[in-house]
């Protein structure tokens, strides 16, 4: 996520924590850096001047140049600053029922999205509905009505009709009926803005008058969706935004230049393609991401919503016995995966360098989960039946080689071995009172 960003940025702060004290020839010739950088990732021109400006100002007082750590503060200033670029969060608007009005253009993730909110909420405590109002896409009603039973929402939709109007109507009253809420539409988009998209656009806003319509902007176009937003909200009342495929975005400049040019908040982003990774904008954990400081605390929510505890509990009491197999380390693998992307994963841990490849990680991942799945329960349980003549079977059963059945192997067995050094350490450390 943002990664030619982060990786330009960090090299400017490197080189800042290299000087014992600072100069303001040093503090210049950073921010300079900092500007080129910004531009270089499309942040819009105005947005980075002012941006870099207040960095200068800031760091131009005793606050850094008499600092035991300059470059630290200079890092600080520059997060704190950022922060501000991107807005404080800002939740959804109240309202009873709460009806949500998405729109944007075609292919910028729009439909995925109105699934991914219905799932954000159903979190929250909520009972979203979904109303599938995109007509003009052949296969956006069949898509929504999809993912909303990949979420377990319901979907109100009417096939062969051409009135978006009379659909969201009659959805509005389905959720009523079933005592649902908040109420999602789905709009339609077009290619690029014409009259026809906005005076559709118009006639449904006047029938559901919602208390949000959020545009649903593609972050991987950069500076183009936001010129995008302004035009749009130059005829519809936006009341925020929603940056698609940040996971996708290494330039990173439609996210820091949104909030500062439209004016609109930013109240999600989307972080990967499946139906949990969609995130309510939170500007510090953002700006840490993005200078390489990580996001411990969003790494923790992650793992709480994925994370069985009757299972780590189990996990642990197989631990302490030295007892672990290799079905426990296919279910660990599998409750990895849901967490996301291995990059996205290191990049919220403090300290953890870039990964040149990241995308291998991933890839082994899906290698070890294949070889044991294609082991037989009872292997999985006992490992050591696995003689030549059956890793030849799963070798060709996952697709992979002998040598990648016997590395795994290796690994297991090395894994166990750390485990009863550590016990035996535990029990030698009792012994002597510790």
């Amino acid at each position: 996520m943002l990664d030619q960003l982060s990786a330009k940025l960090q090299d400017v702060f490197k080189q800042l924590r290299g000087y014992g004290k600072l100069s303001e020839q040093n503090v210049a010739d950073a921010c300079r850096q900092i500007r080129m950088t910004l531009l270089e990732a499309d942040v819009h021109f105005s947005v980075a001047k002012e941006l870099v400006e207040s960095v200068r100002a800031r760091a131009l007082g005793a606050e850094v140049l008499e600092s035991i750590t300059p470059g630290q503060q200079m890092i600080k200033i520059f997060h704190d600053e950022l922060v501000k670029c991107l807005g404080e969060p800002e939740p959804l608007l109240s309202g009873s029922p709460l009806k949500i009005l998405l729109c944007g253009l075609q292919g910028s993730g729009k439909t995925t999205t109105a699934g991914k909110l219905a799932v954000w909420l159903s979190k929250q405590g909520r009972n979203p509905f979904l109303v599938a109002a995109d007509l003009q896409r052949p296969a956006a009603i069949t898509q929504l009505e999809a993912l909303g039973k990949q979420a377990g929402v319901p979907v109100f939709a009417r096939h062969g009709t051409g009135d978006p109007v009379r659909v969201v109507r009659d959805g509005l009253d389905a959720a009523q009926t079933q005592g649902r809420q908040p109420v999602i539409v789905d709009t339609a988009g077009r290619l690029d803005m014409d009259d026809a998209l906005l005076e559709e656009l118009a006639k449904i806003r006047e029938e559901v008058k919602p208390q949000e319509i959020l545009f649903v902007a593609d972050a991987a176009l950069g500076q183009k969706s936001v010129d995008i937003v302004m035009r749009f909200k130059e005829r519809v009342p936006l009341t925020g935004l929603i940056l698609t495929r940040l996971d996708g975005d290494a330039r990173g400049g439609a996210a820091i230049s949104m909030r500062h040019v439209t004016g609109l908040p930013i109240k999600f982003i989307g972080v990967g393609e499946k139906l949990d990774q969609l995130e309510a904008l939170d500007a510090g954990r953002l700006a840490g991401r993005i200078l390489g400081m990580g996001d411990i605390v969003g790494l923790v929510e992650k793992a709480q919503e994925v994370f069985d505890m009757q299972s780590a509990e189990h996990l642990e009491e197989k631990l302490r016995r030295q007892t672990l197999d290799m079905q426990d380390f296919l279910l660990q693998i599998q409750q990895m995966k849901k967490l996301g992307s291995m990059e996205n994963l290191l990049g919220m841990i403090p300290g953890i360098p870039k990964v040149a490849d990241s995308s291998k990680l991933d890839a082994r991942l899906r290698q070890t989960e294949a070889i044991i799945l294609s082991m037989t329960p009872q292997e999985r349980r006992k490992p050591d039946l696995l003689n030549a003549r059956r890793r030849q079977r799963i070798a060709r059963g996952s697709g992979t080689t002998v040598t990648a059945v016997n590395e795994l192997l290796l690994q297991f067995q090395g894994m166990k071995k750390m485990m009863k050094n550590k016990g035996k350490m535990k029990q030698m450390l009792a012994r002597m009172g510790m």
